[in-house]
Parts: C-alpha cells; structure tokens; sequence
C-alpha cells in the first residue's frame, strides 16, 4: 500500500521501532506479542494512543459509532435512564463513568439526550490515556455543558473508583487491551512472538503455551498446521477489575467480536489482529509502529465469564443493530429529523444505515452488558442471552 508520511512521521515511527527492537534484545531476541502491542500504542510519548495525532473521524485512521451520529448515544440513554432513576430513588448520586471517550461525542450525546428527557445526571467521568485525546474530549464536552447549560460535573480519572454505583461504558475499548498470539504446530500451541532481524520487526515462534491459559475451545477443537489466533488475558483481567469495583449498576460495551465458538473456528486461520492506519485496514501489525493503530476482535465468551466469575447478576450479548433498534433508535431518528425533508433527512438517514446494515457495523458489532446488585428489571430490551451463560433480566 502507497502511503505518503511526512519526515517526522517516518522518524517518529523509525524511534518506535529502535525502542522496540532494544526491548527485544534485552529479552533474548524474542518478545511477547502482547508486549510489542502495548510499546506500539502506549509507549509514552511515541505510541500510538500516547503521542499527540488526529486519531478519530473523517481525517483520522477510523471512525466510531458515536462519531457517525448522535443517535447513538441517544439509543444508549434508553438503557441506562433505569440504572440511574434507581440511583435517585435511593438518594444516591446518578454516575456515569466511561473508558476511553474518544473526542467525548458519546458523552456529549449522552449529556444532551439526558437534558432533553429531564434527567439530571451529576457526574460523568472519563477515563482516557491518549494526553491528546482527553485534551480533545475536555475542549468538546465542556463547550457542550456550557452551551446547552448542562449542570453535570465532569471530570477525568487516572483508575476506575472501588465500590462504584452507577453506570460503566466501553465504547470500543477491549478491543485496543494488548493481546498475547499463539501458533499451532505439531499437535501444540505455541507462542507467536516478535523478533528483530535485517532491520525488519519479524513473527518468530516461543514456548509452548501453558495449557491452562488455554479455553476448552482450542483444547479440544481440531485445527490446521500453523492456525493462529489470540489468547486475551490482559482483557480478561480488565473486566475482573471492572466487575469487581462496580459495587452495584449496570457495564455496557460495545465492540466488534464473536463468541468463542465463532472467535476460534478451525477457519479462521489467521486470527483477527489488525491495523488501521488512514481508514485503510492492514493486516502486518508490524507495519508503522507507532503511526498504526492495533486491534483485535473481542472474545465475547471469556469477557462473559470473567464479568460472573465476579458476581455480576446476569449477561447479555447480541449485535448492535438488534440492541440499538430496540433501544428506540428509530423513533428517536423521528424526533429529531423530517423525513418529508431529505435535505436534513438524508444524513440521518445514511447514520442509521451505517450503525444498523449487517454490511456496516450491525452485525459485527456486538453489545455486551452485566448487571450487578440491581433492585429493578431493566425494560425495553430483548439482548440475547449468549449461549451456556445465565441471564435472567432483559435489558
């Protein structure tokens, strides 16, 4: 792929890539995947979260689900308006905290559609670790608050609060927690490692696998010589932690992945990992480290267990079309578009196919939420249970 990069791009990318290969001679000549990946996003000041770049949007490497439309945050109201008129009822303060808010457009449209239903929500709370992004996030949310004479606190956290009670957002966030590969050969799995030779960041080939990192799935399962695929501990302990501080309220991500039985089909011979770089997906995750962003696809089954394994109450998966349809998306595009108007129209329009059409983000895209210590059924909502996990409540 032809991709012009301006002299400071390529040393910036060139001083990531020194950085990594260093590592990876002080550890023997081999790296864990899971450790290139979180050099090639978080490393401070030159990874790819961490150094200051447009990330998001039309002029960035991609584009979200609350960037496309207000709608979507709007639909999202729907399920926790619930959690937080609980809150009130026992006097408690109505919290939202979200991880990784992008331009802070999901909270944006989260705060308005709030104000607009007389709801009066009293701290949203963000946790971000791009410098440049919460920079971005303050600029946009502020400007809102102030404009639209929001009296929500906001403010922006370094960890997640133990004994948290209100509501937990993940708009596309599992998906950037840095993952470890493996490989199968000869009957075993294998770590899928990074090595540096001839300049070039390279696979190279680890230990074998401690069996009991492994699921059922890929213990059991029978697949073709040299299969990779992604092992997602450092995800799996996020949602221990986040399930744990959550004392009682209602987690929902949104995402792009597959159950277990999906994630690990004998087919799908070469994972899920990617990079994004200028709308252009790239499967060498080796490519412009530092420039790229770096990405697999949500283990939904694994997150589902963790969440239990914690005393979440019950889980909920489907895809996003089915979630945001019967969140009301439809009707709120009623609310505020004319569709005898297709100069103002359209553009709702075109969000909505983009957010709901199995060709966009509808199908891939799933909604995965837990509840936890909740008095009240949360209405409104037909989410699937996913297959082999309790789930009584419909969000």
């Amino acid at each position: 792929m032809d991709i012009t990069l301006t002299s400071l791009e390529t040393e910036h990318s060139e001083l990531l890539k020194a950085k990594i290969a260093s590592q990876i001679a002080s550890q023997g000549g081999w790296l864990p995947f899971s450790r290139y990946m979180e050099m090639a996003l978080y490393e401070p000041g030159m990874g790819y979260y961490s150094a200051g770049a447009h990330k998001l949007g039309a002029g960035g490497d991609f584009t979200t689900a609350p960037e496309l439309s207000p709608l979507f945050g709007a639909a999202i109201c729907s399920t926790l308006i619930p959690v937080l008129e609980g809150l009130q009822q026992k006097r408690l303060p109505t919290q939202i905290l979200e991880f990784g808010a992008g331009t802070g457009k999901l909270a944006t449209s989260i705060l308005t559609r709030l104000r607009d239903l007389g709801l009066t929500l009293d701290t949203y709370s963000i946790i971000e670790i791009s410098p440049d992004l919460a920079q971005r996030q303050k600029e946009h949310i502020q400007k809102t608050v102030k404009e639209l004479n929001i009296p929500t606190q906001c403010q922006w956290l370094s960890e997640l609060p133990k004994n948290f009670s209100g509501v937990i957002l993940a708009n596309e966030v599992i998906d950037a927690i840095p993952c470890d590969t493996i490989i199968y050969q000869n009957g075993f799995w294998y770590s899928h490692g990074v090595a540096f030779e001839n300049n070039k960041l390279i696979w190279k080939t680890g230990a074998p696998v401690n069996q009991s990192l492994l699921p059922e799935t890929l213990l059991t399962g029978n697949f073709p010589e040299g299969y990779v695929t992604e092992l997602h501990s450092p995800a799996i302990a996020w949602m221990h932690q986040v399930t744990k501080h959550l004392d009682s309220g209602l987690f929902l991500t949104l995402d792009y992945g597959f159950p277990e039985s999906e994630y690990y089909h004998s087919q799908r011979t070469e994972g899920t990992l990617m990079a994004h770089h200028r709308h252009h997906a790239i499967q060498d995750p080796f490519y412009l480290p530092g420039l790229c962003d770096l990405t697999t696809h949500v283990e939904w089954s694994q997150i589902a267990r963790a969440a239990l394994a914690e005393n979440a109450d019950d889980v909920y998966l489907t895809n996003q079309a089915a979630y945001l349809l019967d969140a009301g998306i439809g009707d709120i595009a009623l609310e505020i578009g004319d569709p005898s108007n297709p100069e103002t129209f359209l553009p709702i329009s075109n969000s909505l196919q983009k957010l709901l059409s199995e060709a966009e983000m509808g199908e891939l895209f799933k909604a995965f939420a837990f509840s936890k210590n909740l008095e009240q059924f949360l209405p409104g909502h037909s989410l699937e249970d996913l297959p082999g996990l309790r789930g009584r409540n419909r969000l």
